[in-house]
């Protein structure tokens, strides 16, 4: 059974504008049909939530330290150059001279330390429980002292979260913070035209971007959270990329004449939370009950109905390409073990497990999982709901039962966990002692060999508590239409399926 993804967006009369907008030709332009709402935390780096969708602004909007880019994981951006004090306790940088923001104010250290201090994203209270000051000795200059050594620190910093993607401070404080949201003001490719929210963002070639002057002169966002409607778009030619086609319709799109299908493993992985396994009246704190839904799930069969094959079968949460990472035993799909382990835990006839919580998104991959889990006798109805909402929802703990969680953000298995299984991570609901202990252990370690045993010690002891039903690694299919040239997707190796860096993004005979 599938399931109509997307849901109905109100039309908004409110268009925020930040700068005059010029009418481009439509040779000029790229627009990208989304499979999300559009909102305006997505345009602040201070809010980066853990997973990667705030990055497909941030690429285009922001700028930072260090990101990756084609051929580098951790590259030069605003940094032109990097170095760590023999005791680890240092980390100076040295900002790119004669760096504009597109107000005109130039990039100095000040606002390195501002962005810094004003994160409050995704691990912003590790980061900022570990660095004892960021300093601004020169305008060029940024110093940032340790409290003890941390082999991760630039990791967190530069590619897991937006604490060193940097805002202009003199604008921010002007502004406020709600004034921010309303017209951004960065040092990326693009600058700020305008912005119907949850319909359409709207950027513009900024022609002084220190890599190189965009091939592109305009960039469309457009969000169209339904597939199909998504892909009618894609065919009449009103959109030139669109992210996010499953099953029969990513086949529609590669038979489509015109139309390319590009299919791309990608380091995003679901899984399914039992968000209510700390509570001891919950079937879900008992681990048979986990180890059942596991064993409940078909997974090759969700991949091949769903990503037509390409999808990769984990047991992890974790991407297989990232540092640290621990290569788990498989689940059997086998429905006489799952209904066999309901039994032994008090629960022949099953039971009615509430709402499964979706990103509307990927409700398909819910829909197909709960049928999976009814097959056995585990009862659940989805729930989704549209993207900046599930994960708002997920982070304050507010979505019980079942989540559906899923994460394409850059890092390593420490930044995994991090943020998803130990203590105090932003989408964890309870924890395990030894867990928590063993990642803190893991923190401070400088031996590479000795740190690694410990993560994969984790990872053993998630996959022992069943802690999880992890689903997939994502093939990511999106659609590109006969205009575009150069669509930018698979350029920056790990980065989900979203189309970076925008300035190499090309349209045909441009």
């Amino acid at each position: 059974m599938r399931v109509v993804r997307g849901l109905v967006t109100g039309t908004l009369l409110l268009v925020l504008t930040a700068v005059p907008a010029r009418s481009a030709a439509p040779e000029e332009q790229i627009v990208w049909g989304v499979h999300f709402a559009l909102a305006p935390t997505w345009f602040d780096p201070a809010e980066t939530s853990g997973i990667i969708t705030p990055f497909v602004v941030l690429y285009a909007l922001h700028d930072a330290m260090l990101k990756p880019l084609p051929g580098n994981p951790m590259a030069p951006a605003l940094a032109e150059s990097w170095n760590v004090s023999a005791d680890g306790l240092v980390v100076e940088l040295v900002l790119r001279a004669g760096v504009r923001f597109h107000n005109g104010e130039p990039v100095t250290a000040e606002d390195v330390k501002f962005s810094f201090e004003r994160y409050r994203g995704a691990s912003a209270r590790m980061l900022k429980d570990r660095v004892q000051a960021v300093e601004a000795p020169e305008p060029r200059r940024v110093r940032i002292r340790l409290k003890q050594p941390w082999p991760d620190f630039m990791t967190f910093y530069t590619i897991a979260t937006g604490a060193g993607w940097i805002v202009p401070k003199k604008y921010v404080e002007k502004v406020g913070e709600d004034g921010f949201k309303r017209a951004p003001v960065g040092a990326g490719p693009y600058r700020f035209v305008s912005f119907t929210p949850g319909v359409e963002l709207v950027l513009e070639a900024f022609e002084q971007y220190w890599r190189k002057p965009p091939a592109v002169k305009r960039l469309v966002f457009r969000a169209i959270p339904d597939e199909s409607t998504r892909l009618a778009a894609l065919r009449r030619g009103e959109i030139d990329i669109g992210y996010a086609f499953f099953g029969a319709l990513a086949e529609q799109v590669r038979r489509t004449p015109g139309l390319t299908l590009k299919a791309t493993l990608v380091p995003t992985t679901f899984w399914v939370y039992f968000a209510d396994q700390w509570d001891p009246k919950s079937p879900w704190h008992d681990r048979r009950v986990r180890l059942a839904a596991n064993h409940a799930i078909d997974r090759q069969a969700i991949n091949q109905a769903e990503n037509l094959g390409f999808a990769k079968i984990t047991g992890s949460l974790i991407p297989a390409s990232f540092d640290f990472y621990w290569p788990p035993p498989a689940y059997a799909h086998d429905r006489g073990r799952a209904r066999q382990l309901l039994a032994e835990a008090g629960y022949p006839s099953g039971f009615d497990a509430g709402e499964y919580f979706v990103d509307a998104a990927f409700a398909n991959v819910a829909e197909a999982t709960v049928n999976d889990l009814q097959a056995v006798g585990i009862r659940a109805r989805v729930r989704p709901l549209e993207r900046a909402a599930f994960f708002k929802g997920f982070a304050d703990k507010k979505l019980r039962n079942l989540v559906q969680g899923g994460s394409g953000a850059f890092g390593n298995a420490a930044t995994r966990i991090e943020a998803f299984v130990a203590s105090g991570g932003a989408y964890v609901y309870g924890s395990y002692t030894d867990i928590d202990g063993l990642f803190r252990e893991q923190a401070a370690e400088l031996d590479r060999k000795r740190r690694e045993s410990i993560l994969h010690r984790i990872q053993q002891l998630m996959h022992d508590k069943a802690m999880f039903a992890p689903i997939w690694q994502l093939a990511a299919m999106s659609g590109v239409g006969p205009r575009v040239q150069e669509p930018g997707i698979g350029l920056v190796a790990g980065y989900a399926f979203f189309s970076a860096p925008y300035e190499d993004v090309r349209l045909k005979g441009r």
